[in-house]
């Protein structure tokens, strides 16, 4: 089996990191735009798309070792995702809160209804920047290209059932301050979120929350995966609070792991006692018990369904945080 395509966007660079041989090399093309999101095309090999900071939407067709604009110039990106249900079809998030969809690989580029226009609108607010607020995460369902979730950093999860025509509005119980979200595709309805009020899960598709917590050491909650061989196997990453998160020097993130309706059990193998990095990012492989992790260390790899981690590609310089990962196929 080919070795999946890895791309890390640090806020200066987008990285192509081959597990295979550890090599970590930057892509080109960035002309000083500065990345804050990255994702793979699950129906194209070898494209990803990028968001910017202010410089719209980036493309690459030959996995990650350039890159060129795609549309949105001007635009500040925080979060990308190619629909896995439909080729062709790239949601693009913005601050302020709102979303862009492109249904012809980015020539194209339409507003959806707006997002601010939502009754809890006048709640949201980042707290870096209480002026203003973001998407800061797009869920995709596997299989019904209509069907999106938007993590709004801080306010809000928000859905939509007609591809962002119509938005249905946060609902008592959920998150607030919504980080990601993840969907397997065996059990696209049961949803995982990972939080700056914590965890929470929906057997439904969002109408009602749980937020089960025995056995967690902290609160403040960055990045999710789940296993892609066994949907009841879910693992999170976080920090004692948000300025412990983020940035490399004065992190304290931890990973946390749960099966089923069991307690939170803290992952130890392969991170740092006592914790002193970021809180890492995690992403989903393609196999069963496959799971990825990006911290300022490098890239690390489980194959046990999050159990233990080994590093498999370093970064020769360390980044001070990191705003985007992305785990897919290999370039054809």
């Amino acid at each position: 089996m080919p070795a999946p395509l890895l791309l890390v966007a640090t806020g200066t660079e987008l990285l192509v990191v081959d597990p295979a041989s550890g090599r970590v090399e930057p892509g080109e093309g960035l002309g000083g735009r500065r990345p804050s999101c990255v994702a793979l095309d699950p129906h194209r090999p070898g494209r990803a798309w990028a968001g910017t900071t202010a410089d719209g939407v980036l493309r690459s067709d030959d996995g990650g070792r350039s890159w060129a604009p795609s549309g949105l110039e001007g635009r500040a990106i925080l979060s990308i995702a190619a629909s896995p249900a439909a080729p062709d079809l790239v949601w693009a998030g913005c601050e302020p809160s709102a979303l862009f969809v492109s249904r012809d690989g980015g020539v194209e580029w339409l507003a959806t209804a707006e997002l601010t226009e939502l009754p809890s609108s006048p709640e949201w607010a980042f707290p870096p920047k209480p002026e203003t607020h973001h998407v800061r995460w797009i869920g995709c369902h596997p299989t019904d290209p209509d069907r999106l979730w938007l993590a709004i950093e801080a306010g809000a999860l928000v859905r939509t059932r007609d591809g962002g025509r119509s938005w249905s509005d946060r609902v008592p119980g959920g998150p607030f301050d919504t980080h990601e979200l993840a969907v397997h595709p065996e059990r696209p309805e049961f949803l995982r979120v990972a939080a700056g009020d914590g965890y929470f899960e929906s057997p439904d598709g969002g109408d009602r929350w749980e937020r089960p917590r025995e056995g967690f050491g902290i609160g403040y909650l960055r990045s999710i995966a789940i296993d892609p061989g066994a949907p009841g196997v879910v693992v999170v990453s976080g920090a004692s609070r948000p300025r412990s998160t983020y940035v490399a020097g004065r992190a304290d993130g931890r990973v946390y792991r749960r099966e089923g309706d069991g307690p939170w059990t803290r992952v130890r193998e392969g991170w740092p006692e006592p914790p002193v990095t970021i809180a890492p990012l995690l992403r989903a492989g393609t196999a069963p018990g496959e799971l990825w992790a990006a911290d300022e260390r490098g890239v690390h790899r489980s194959d046990d369904g999050g159990m233990g981690w080994s590093r498999v590609a370093p970064f020769l310089t360390r980044p001070s945080n990191l705003r985007g990962f992305a785990v897919g196929g290999s370039v054809a």
